[in-house]
């Protein structure tokens, strides 16, 4: 057991962790902050595996969290990376739209940009989305000069070397499993797979396991997470010029998705995707991933049936989109129609973490709560990344009326 007594320990390290741990460490220099992750190393999850993209909050409803930690994480974001020389690029994207079906929606999307005050947003037509993006082709669609791609990955690390800088009693602990919690006269003990830990506070930021931290830490919580993969394709590097930076189609408001896309990552490789399958393994990348406890857990959840019942159609066309490079060329051609199969080769997958509640419907919105000594980030999915820094300032805020008033 490690003998010393932090001050707060945020366990899960991936950016929301390491944002909110930056953001009380900044805040309060002089106490000590502990970050534990299980893996060995950072954003090893949700963070290293997502599209990378900056996200301009465009998308989200008016007045929503999302919305509000969107913009304002962003314009931090962007500040953060380039005082700390991280691979970033605010290149834009196009919104477009295919079908006149889309454009009420469309329209829907740009009010909110209005709206959220996300700049350098404006309507373009199809003559100007072929002068940003040659090979596309769509009838209207939104400008988003805001929108860039960035190193979330470097990012991470950047905020743990700055913990480290500003209090040296300060520690980052790498392949230790929490497995349980105790607590005793206002000092808690965290038990994980190397050892336990004392701590004074808490922030529990495990994405893809929030709700089972939570379930240990006794903190009562009626939703459960599931997981829905995404895959992705890359572009071969004969046909990476079809694509100068990020291509969206407008997103089927019936599902918490902004569906396949075209994003030119900070290394110069192009990916398309993902779609979104629910994974029968919480931290399943492969396909055929599969886990007995995680598939049980999911299934004997009703919110589970009530998903798959209200949107089997979409599920089933996901998951033939899955395991068809043939049906996911046919999505992608929507917006780029020259693209043939030999332009596309297998890429990564990730897993994206829903809130599910009992009737089926997710937890869209960030949520974060309270527990015993500590603050649970229950739900952050996209574009949490993005928000990572003004989501770690509202942490910070709870910490500071819970903990240190």
């Amino acid at each position: 057991m490690d003998s010393k007594l932090y001050d707060v320990t945020v366990i899960g390290g991936g950016i929301v962790g390491l944002a909110s741990a930056y953001k009380i460490q900044k805040a309060f220099p002089d106490l000590s902050v502990l970050v534990i992750e299980k893996e060995t190393a950072l954003a090893a999850h949700q963070t290293g595996h997502n599209s990378g993209v900056i996200h301009s909050g465009i998308y989200y409803t008016p007045g929503s969290y999302k919305a509000k930690n969107c913009v304002a994480g962003r314009r931090e974001l962007v500040a953060f990376a380039r005082e700390h020389h991280i691979a970033h690029d605010v290149c834009g994207k196009v919104i477009v739209a295919t079908d006149r079906s889309e454009l009420p929606f469309l329209e829907k999307i740009y009010n909110h940009g209005i709206q959220n005050e996300v700049e350098d947003v404006r309507k373009i037509t199809a003559e100007e989305i072929r002068e940003i993006e040659p090979f596309c082709t769509g009838i209207e669609g939104l400008w988003v000069g805001c929108t860039g791609i960035i190193d979330f990955v470097a990012v991470t690390n950047k905020l743990a070397e700055l913990i480290l800088q500003i209090n040296s009693n300060s520690k980052i602990c790498l392949g230790y499993e929490v497995t349980g919690f105790s607590s005793e006269n206002e000092v808690n003990t965290i038990y994980t797979s190397r050892g336990a830990f004392s701590t004074r506070k808490m922030v529990l930021c495990g994405g893809l396991q929030s709700d089972k931290l939570a379930l240990k830490q006794g903190v009562e919580i009626e939703e459960k997470i599931v997981g829905f993969r995404g895959d992705y394709y890359e572009l071969t590097e004969a046909a990476r010029h079809k694509v100068k930076n990020l291509i969206y189609p407008v997103p089927n408001p019936a599902f918490p998705f902004l569906g396949v896309h075209f994003t030119r990552m900070t290394n110069g490789e192009v990916e398309c995707g993902p779609n979104a399958v629910f994974t029968f393994k919480r931290e399943g990348y492969k396909k055929t991933d599969f886990s007995l406890k995680d598939t049980m857990d999911a299934l004997s959840y009703a919110g589970t049936w009530k998903l798959f019942r209200d949107n089997w159609r979409f599920g089933l066309n996901e998951y033939y989109r899955a395991f068809s490079k043939q049906q996911f060329l046919k999505t992608l051609q929507r917006l780029i129609p020259s693209l043939t199969l030999d332009d596309l080769k297998p890429g990564r997958s990730g897993v994206r973490a829903m809130l599910l509640n009992k009737k089926g419907d997710t937890k869209d919105d960030f949520r974060i709560e309270y527990g015993h000594n500590s603050i649970h980030v229950l739900n952050a999915p996209s574009p949490a990344a993005t928000a990572s820094l003004s989501i770690g300032d509202a942490v910070c805020d709870m910490a500071k009326k819970a903990f240190f008033s």
